[in-house]
């Protein structure tokens, strides 16, 4: 008689790379997952970071890194779900002048939570990038980390609980602000850094990576119980990523999977993010991964 699969209680958002999975068009004998109904799947980060909630869940980069960081037995698998360059993504209303990156010592900020991925990506390319001292914006945050342990440093600042970022920019409570959003969703709003398609080009040629969003991590004892469940989580992961439609042509791979294929990426996520003190030392890439989930491929 065959054995009943593993069910693992998973979060993983519905994506072209996910959805055969989420579908139930990929199933397997070795594992079942029972999918969180969540409506936003960083919405549930916290229950992965702070109540230890999913077998297998889908994380930020940032919350991952801060989460090892204070010793949350997750161990993570070279698998990209979400990438993408994060350029577009800031913005200020131009009916309040011209804005350029290097202008905003001294300004106001507003971001969902100063560790959230892409904040984090916007601020290391404003560093590193355009030589801004991050330290002297007051960053406007509306939401806590997902990891309970980490505190705010002194630049941030916690919005009024019934403000709205979008509003606060346009009233001129903030001088500029990460969206979730990509498009513009008022005429006065510009993107703060010009031609964002260009600029990722060159980050991308100058950092030989692409900036991640969200990997897949698992718990430690499930690795250590049943490796071979981990390896058929893997493997279920990159056969929903074959069903989706590739690339177009040209373009790069923005949700690569296996080890080598990843190292720099992780590695370039990891410098911004200790740059950035959101983790006290700098993690080897290696040491985010353990004797099964390093040897996939």
């Amino acid at each position: 008689m065959p054995s009943t699969p593993i069910r693992l209680k998973t979060l993983l958002g519905d994506y072209p790379n996910t959805r055969a999975l989420r579908r139930g068009e990929l199933t397997s004998p070795r594992v079942a997952f029972d999918f969180a109904d969540v409506p936003q799947v960083a919405s549930a980060f916290k229950r992965t970071v702070r109540n230890l909630e999913f077998d297998v869940s889908e994380l930020a980069i940032v919350t991952y890194l801060m989460a090892k960081a204070h010793g949350k037995p997750y161990v993570l698998l070279p698998a990209v779900v979400l990438g993408r360059f994060q350029h577009p993504f800031i913005v200020y209303n131009s009916a309040r002048g011209e804005l350029r990156p290097g202008d905003l010592k001294g300004r106001r900020v507003g971001i969902r939570s100063y560790s959230v991925t892409t904040s984090m990506w916007l601020r290391g390319i404003l560093a590193n990038d355009h030589g801004l001292d991050i330290d002297s914006v007051c960053w406007v945050t509306f939401e806590e980390p997902h990891v309970a342990e980490f505190k705010d440093p002194p630049s941030v600042e916690r919005a009024p609980a019934d403000r709205d970022l979008l509003k606060m920019l346009l009233d001129g409570e903030v001088d500029a602000a990460v969206l979730r959003d990509p498009t513009l969703p008022d005429p006065r709003l510009k993107r703060l850094i010009p031609d964002p398609d260009q600029a990722a080009r060159d980050w991308h040629a100058r950092n030989r990576a692409i900036q991640i969003n969200h990997m897949v991590v698992v718990k430690e004892s499930l690795s250590k119980s049943n490796p071979d469940a981990v390896r058929e989580v893997y493997r279920l992961l990159r056969e929903a990523k074959r069903a989706a439609p590739p690339p177009a042509p040209g373009a790069l791979d923005m949700t690569p999977f296996g080890l080598e294929e990843n190292r720099r990426n992780i590695e370039v996520a990891i410098d911004y993010v200790h740059q950035q003190r959101l983790i006290p030392k700098r993690f080897t890439v290696d040491e985010l991964f353990d004797d099964v989930t390093r040897k996939l491929d």
